[in-house]
């Protein structure tokens, strides 16, 4: 918004303003976006936003133009301003990569790609338009565009506007002829131009006065506009030249601009200075006399409307001149400026600016209602941004809002800062005990006590204490006297990799968990407005689930997502959904599994649900390597993995996703690779369940590398972290692969496992492997891309004999064909349908639709 100024897509008349069409730039740009990246550097004055943007208005171009400023090097802030600018061409998809939030990991950039993939449409051509890209130094933004720019879109043109050379890498550009450039020398005007300049605003220069012009000005357009003002008001051509102006440039602008207009109308543009944001809906509600909003629009090129950010323009050096003269405002004058522009930016969902705005204008109530509106797991991003505004805060800011102590702590714990954080709390709660009884007191209390009992149901992974609901009793006591309702996103519980956030392997320390979920769930659902509502119920059935108790596990499920449902608790919503779809891949029910996914995408559109996109990708990651489909898993989960910024404790389900994945590949130091990750502690290895699971994998990695004496070591140290819980269905549910596991474990004299328990597994796994071949080929069925390669009429004929029956032999005399060509037969039949033997090759083809079910009587 601080660039540029000739900002319309037709020639503005001598009387009313300075628009000059210039075909000889606009005939270097046409052959410029040939190219997909284009970059346009020059110093200040040059018209290079005028140029870029007068063009795109004359192509048939979908044009996103997003105007950087110096707040973009926050992340947060710079992805706001994009989907902002993204609206103008598509609002659905703008709400789309709000979701997403700035693409600070693999995964959320794929995403990113994918949602731009979507949109864009094949036939349209799309610019993207960086302007005062000078002015972007952080490290992850610049990387985000520079990864951005290296995606070949066949149809999307990048074009960067900057006054120094962008601080990306652009070798590959240059190797491959991929970059062009506009400078300083193609943006200067041409004699030609200067003079069609001074016509277009009725003034005619002599030949003499024209070249002196000319000379000291060196085509600088803004040396060229003063010059016509100066012209226009009578005054004779000064030196206009480069030297002359840099060295006193805010006197020109005070004589030749500032000077002309009203003393009214001065006031306002330095009001209008203090904000970044100068859409006309704002300009309207700060004009003391809507008649000075026309009276701007006469300065002319220096302050144009622009149709891409519907916004207003200043050039950049009068708004510096502006800048300078805001002491001319009083503190209060500013504070309500800052308040009006705060609150316009929250509707807009410009929360950064916002709070910036609402820090400005020492409105802390505001500010502290539009965190609220944020996630309960705050970004690592967002907290580092938020301690110093609540760090600089004066005292009022707390005694008058009791959000403020629990914010603070909130923000601490966020940033792992956690000793600090609890005895923060303990001294705030000390503090407000002592105090005479007050609702606001109360709501200070209610929110430290939960905060507690949230460290404390995390730690009690490692502490093994269980404890913490004493917290959260105490937070619902303070609640019901404090008479505060919670709203929003912050009311929504986030889970960890599993629900159970339980370590140890002690039976009596699992029935104290239990309990204590038990007791805080009610408590904190209440105080909490539905936070939790259901947890305790799906934490049974993941209990019941690991222990082969299929008919618990699917009752307990139906009544958490019941309970979530009603409370808008997204998370546990979806992981009742996949563990119904674990429970019906163990029965092998693919109709019901359809029905569970289109559940599970409408849970795509619900933007509250903060954290959807990743969660859905690994449960739609998990089931595809579970069936034989791995190569469908999300390109984030196979590669990488780096703690983004989701909680950590979710970090394990990732982790697990990409094991699968590896092990699927046959990848088996990958899979290794994955399970003993950094981060693999906090996201696996400290739940119970996640122990289990890895050492499973693990097992299998080194049956399949021939070391059978490790992967029986191992087995059984899955066996014994299983044992007290009798937690069979995480072995079932590897289905052929622990069959062969198990099958060697039983042949192995070494082995120390019990013989019934290894032989109860194995029927178990192999009868799971079966549904698993049973939905894998329903699933290929249901996506004719996925189907088996087509059979050969001999292939189909072989088929139809084996599901009737006959042996190989008999096969052979009935089709005259020899045995050995029958074998090879079965054997390409067996590869192509992806079976092991008869009965599945059977099953797969009625189940694909290559046999019908009658037809198989054998």
């Amino acid at each position: 918004m601080q660039e540029q100024f000739f900002h319309s897509n037709v020639p503005i008349s001598p009387a009313t303003g300075i628009y000059l069409e210039r075909s000889r730039m606009h005939q270097l740009l046409e052959q410029a976006v040939q190219s997909p990246l284009v970059m346009v550097v020059a110093g200040a004055g040059y018209g290079k936003t005028h140029v870029v943007h007068s063009f795109a208005q004359t192509q048939q171009y979908c044009t996103v133009w997003m105007q950087l400023s110096d707040r973009d090097n926050n992340p947060d802030r710079f992805w706001e301003n994009f989907v902002q600018a993204t609206t103008c061409i598509n609002k659905e998809r703008a709400a789309q990569l709000e979701a997403i939030g700035f693409p600070k990991t693999k995964r959320q950039f794929d995403w990113y790609i994918s949602s731009i993939e979507d949109g864009r449409l094949p036939h349209q051509k799309y610019m993207f338009v960086y302007d005062d890209f000078h002015l972007l130094r952080e490290k992850a933004v610049l990387e985000f565009l520079e990864h951005f720019f290296n995606i070949p879109f066949p149809n999307i043109t990048f074009i960067i506007i900057s006054r120094t050379k962008p601080a990306i890498n652009t070798v590959n550009f240059f190797a491959h002829r991929l970059l062009a450039q506009i400078t300083e020398e193609d943006l200067r005007f041409s004699p030609q131009e200067m003079l069609d300049y001074f016509q277009h605003q009725g003034i005619t220069l002599p030949p003499e006065a024209a070249w002196d012009l000319y000379h000291d000005t060196e085509g600088w357009i803004f040396a060229l506009q003063l010059a016509g003002l100066s012209l226009k008001q009578g005054n004779g051509v000064a030196d206009y030249g480069r030297s002359s102006m840099r060295s006193d440039m805010f006197t020109l602008i005070e004589e030749r601009i500032f000077s002309s207009i009203s003393q009214d109308l001065q006031k306002y543009l330095i009001t209008l200075s203090l904000i970044e944001h100068w859409p006309l809906e704002i300009l309207m509600e700060l004009a003391p006399d809507q008649n000075l909003i026309q009276e701007m629009e006469r300065i002319g090129s220096f302050i144009r409307y622009d149709i891409y950010l519907n916004a207003y323009r200043i050039h950049h050096l009068l708004l510096e001149y502006l800048n300078r003269h805001q002491q001319r405002l009083t503190e209060e004058e500013k504070q309500v400026v800052y308040a009006k522009a705060a609150r316009w930016c929250a509707a807009n969902n410009l929360k950064i600016d916002a709070i910036n705005y609402y820090e400005k204008a020492r409105s802390y109530t505001e500010l502290i209602r539009l965190v609220y509106t944020f996630p309960l797991a705050l970004s690592d991003h967002v907290a580092e941004f938020l301690l110093p505004i609540l760090d600089r805060a004066p005292a009022e800011a707390y005694t008058q809002n009791a959000a403020a102590y629990i914010l603070y702590t909130r923000l601490l714990f966020t940033l792992g800062r956690f000793e600090e954080c609890a005895q923060k709390l303990q001294k705030i709660i000390k503090h407000f005990e002592a105090l005479s009884p007050s609702q606001f007191n109360y709501r200070v209390l209610y929110g430290c006590y939960n905060n507690l009992g949230f460290m404390g149901l995390i730690s009690c992974l490692y502490t093994h204490r269980y404890d913490f609901v004493s917290y959260f009793e105490k937070g619902h006591y303070y609640y019901l006297l404090s008479g505060h309702e919670l709203h929003g996103p912050v009311t929504m519980m986030t889970l960890g990799s599993y629900v159970c956030w339980f370590g140890s392997t002690e039976k009596a320390d699992l029935d104290q968990y239990l309990q204590a979920v038990s007791t805080m769930v009610p408590y904190l659902s209440t105080s909490m407005n539905g936070c939790t509502y259901g947890l305790d119920d799906l934490l049974r059935a993941e209990l019941a689930y690991f222990k082969g108790d299929i008919p618990n596990a699917e009752r307990f499920v139906y009544q958490a997502l019941y309970k979530a449902q009603n409370r808008k608790q997204y998370e546990i919503q979806t992981r009742a959904i996949f563990y119904l779809l674990r429970i019906h891949l163990y029965r092998g029910n693919y109709r019901i599994i359809q029905e569970l996914f289109k559940r599970l995408e409408v849970q795509r559109d619900i933007r509250e649900y903060v954290n959807r996109y990743t969660i859905l990708d690994v449960v739609n990651g998990w089931f595809y390597s579970q069936i034989g489909q791995h190569t469908r898993t999300a390109s984030w989960l196979t590669e990488d993995l780096k703690e983004g910024e989701s909680h950590s404790l979710m970090y394990g389900m990732e982790i697990l996703v990409q094991a699968k994945y590896y092990l699927a590949e046959k990848n088996y130091s990958r899979v290794l690779d994955a399970l003993y990750s950094p981060g693999s502690y906090y996201g696996l290895e400290c739940f119970l369940f996640g122990k289990i699971e890895m050492a499973i994998l693990e097992a299998m990695c080194r049956y399949h590398t021939g070391a059978s004496v490790e992967a029986t070591r191992i087995l059984e140290k899955a066996y014994r972290l299983a044992l007290p819980h009798a937690m069979d269905m995480p072995f079932i549910e590897q289905g052929m692969d622990m069959s062969l596991l198990v099958s060697a474990a039983l042949k192995a004299p070494w082995c120390s496992i019990p013989r019934d328990w290894l032989e109860k597994i194995r029927c178990h796994a192999s009868a799971y492997g079966k549904q698993l071949m049973i939905v894998a080929a329903q699933y290929q069925y249901v996506n004719p891309e996925l189907l088996p390669e087509a059979l050969s009429p001999r292939e189909q004929a072989v088929l139809l004999n084996l599901s009737k029956g006959l042996t190989r032999e008999e096969i052979a005399q009935d089709t005259t064909l020899s045995i050995n060509t029958i074998k090879n037969t079965i054997s390409c039949l067996y590869h192509k349908l992806g079976a092991v033997n008869r009965a599945d090759a059977i099953r797969i083809a009625i189940a694909t639709g290559l046999l019908q079910d009658g037809q198989a009587t054998g």
